[in-house]
């Protein structure tokens, strides 16, 4: 107990360290979101229940976006290092400052958000019947908690990262999930959908209870005092357009609900379902990349060490390839195997599981482009280049809408290509694949978006470049092409050796072709 409890105040000084120590966390995080998925596939199946409860996070998702404008930790990192240089003083009163605005532009949104629901939850899904909407609105009310909630943790995981504690931060990602999980064995059996919601925000609790004591034993206690004028401008200014660029993230994900919702009873659920097995990898790798290595570059720039700042962003790119680039080819080729032992359990049936690992191959081709987005955009902010990742990212959430619009629209009028579509997915069988036209979206808009941000902060910055990274693009997908037709090969080679009607069957199938392949 006594070193566990050490480890929540150690300082982890090398950026591999952190980033092995927050993969670690974020793979026992993933793991009990593999058990949450499980249990809510199981007990409600890609049907009416998951849509609404998918769709009522929505509205508290956008809410949470607005509260980066204070807490996003890309401008808090790098403005409360600098504060810190002049004194503990300005380091303290820079705190007291962003903790006093975001606690009372929250609750103040929350409250009018709380009003507006029942007329903003149409336009949202209008694919929902007045009975789901309404369902909707009860649950999204509830989850208006969490981004006061989750907001304040990010706040502090900010200050816990400035001073390179990253322990409690990647506690608190297990603990988000056990509270979910709670609320579905205990409180769901009694109050349904509702008990399911409060399980949410007991789980977002705990995501910041968790962090508190390592922040206060740092000193920094926030009080209810007026905000300096002159720091939170500095705050808004260096987070707008960071926000801005989340808020496009968040306007893509409403307007394929607005889609899925059209597409047939089920449509969100899976999607979303879908959407956390690819993610992840991409929290695992990607964001545990680009997490550790932030406040490091973010150091070197204001020690104006430029040399050393691109050195460690190509280092960080090279792990994130690395691994992410074998991942994406055994979703795909496994896809199948991953969505029915994870999910196959229960009310999910073949059908979802089918449409669902469709779904999963398609968000599988953009794991590497989303890992390196998520590095390139906190290289943009290291350096204090703002308005460019922001440009991007709008251009490609733009970019994404309209391809998933075109492509439900291809695949509702032309016969033929559907057919071609839905036989390389193998869901030739399945009537509803209109959903299937929203992960290829997200994923070419994705490819889209890391290509431009890597290009980009080529220009930018004279001094980085993709190519200093392109030999070990083109060596580890050439072995992970490899890896793909080795798997594929044990997957057709052993076919009958193993019972698909059982859990144990479809698992040690999947993991020998896994296996053999890697």
């Amino acid at each position: 107990m006594q070193r566990l409890l050490k480890l929540f105040h150690k300082e982890f000084s090398s950026v591999g360290e952190a980033a092995l120590l927050l993969a670690f966390a974020t793979v026992a995080s993933n793991l009990l979101a593999l058990l949450r998925d499980r249990l809510l596939a199981s007990r409600f199946g890609a049907g009416t229940e998951l849509d609404i409860y998918y769709a009522a996070f929505r509205v508290p998702d956008i809410i949470y976006t607005i509260s980066l404008f204070f807490v996003a930790s890309t401008a808090i990192i790098p403005l409360f290092l600098d504060k810190r240089t002049e004194s503990e003083e300005s380091g303290a009163a820079f705190i007291q400052t962003v903790f006093f605005a975001f606690f009372i532009l929250m609750s103040l949104l929350g409250a009018f958000m709380y009003v507006m629901l029942p007329y903003i939850m149409p336009y949202l899904v209008p694919g929902f019947s007045a009975e789901a909407q309404s369902k909707t609105v009860d649950l999204s009310r509830i989850l208006l908690v969490s981004p006061l909630l989750l907001g304040l943790s990010n706040l502090v995981s900010s200050i816990l990262q400035s001073f390179r504690k990253f322990f409690a931060y990647a506690a608190s990602f297990v603990f988000y999930n056990v509270g979910i999980i709670i609320g579905i064995l205990f409180l769901v059996p009694r109050f349904g959908l509702v008990g399911l919601a409060w399980g949410v925000i007991g789980g977002a609790l705990l995501h910041v209870g968790i962090q508190i004591p390592s922040f206060l034993r740092l000193g920094y206690i926030p009080r209810f005092i007026p905000p300096r004028a002159a720091l939170l401008w500095n705050v808004m200014r260096r987070s707008f357009p960071r926000t801005i660029g989340l808020a496009a993230s968040q306007t893509t994900l409403s307007a394929v609900t607005i889609l899925a919702s059209w597409a047939g009873v089920g449509s969100i659920a899976v999607f979303q379902l879908a959407f956390n097995l690819q993610s992840i990898p991409l929290a695992v790798i990607g964001l545990s990349y680009s997490v550790a290595a932030f406040p490091t570059m973010a150091e070197m720039i204001i020690k104006k060490e430029r040399g050393i700042f691109f050195d460690h962003l190509v280092s960080a790119a090279r792990h994130i390839i690395f691994w992410t680039l074998p991942i994406t080819v055994l979703f795909v080729v496994l896809r199948a195997h991953i969505v029915r032992v994870v999910l196959g359990a229960g009310e999910f049936g073949w059908s979802d599981t089918r449409l669902t690992a469709a779904c999963l191959a398609l968000f599988a081709v953009s794991i590497t482009a989303q890992s390196l987005s998520a590095l390139f955009v906190r290289s943009f902010y290291a350096i204090g280049n703002t308005r460019v990742p922001v440009f991007i990212t709008i251009a490609s959430a733009v970019f994404t809408i309209a391809l998933a619009g075109f492509f439900m629209a291809v695949l509702t009028d032309a016969e033929n290509i559907r057919r071609i579509f839905s036989a390389l997915l193998r869901v030739e069988d399945i009537e509803n694949i209109l959903v299937l036209a929203l992960p290829l979206a997200y994923s070419l808009g994705a490819c889209a978006n890391a290509l431009v941000l890597g290009l980009s902060l080529g220009w930018v910055e004279g001094e980085f470049h993709p190519r200093r990274f392109s030999s070990s693009l083109l060596e580890v997908g050439t072995a992970s092409m490899l890896l793909g037709f080795v798997s594929y090969g044990v997957l057709q080679a052993t076919d009958s050796l193993f019972d698909f009607n059982r859990f144990w069957g479809v698992f040690l199938h999947g993991s020998l072709a896994g296996l053999a392949g890697i």
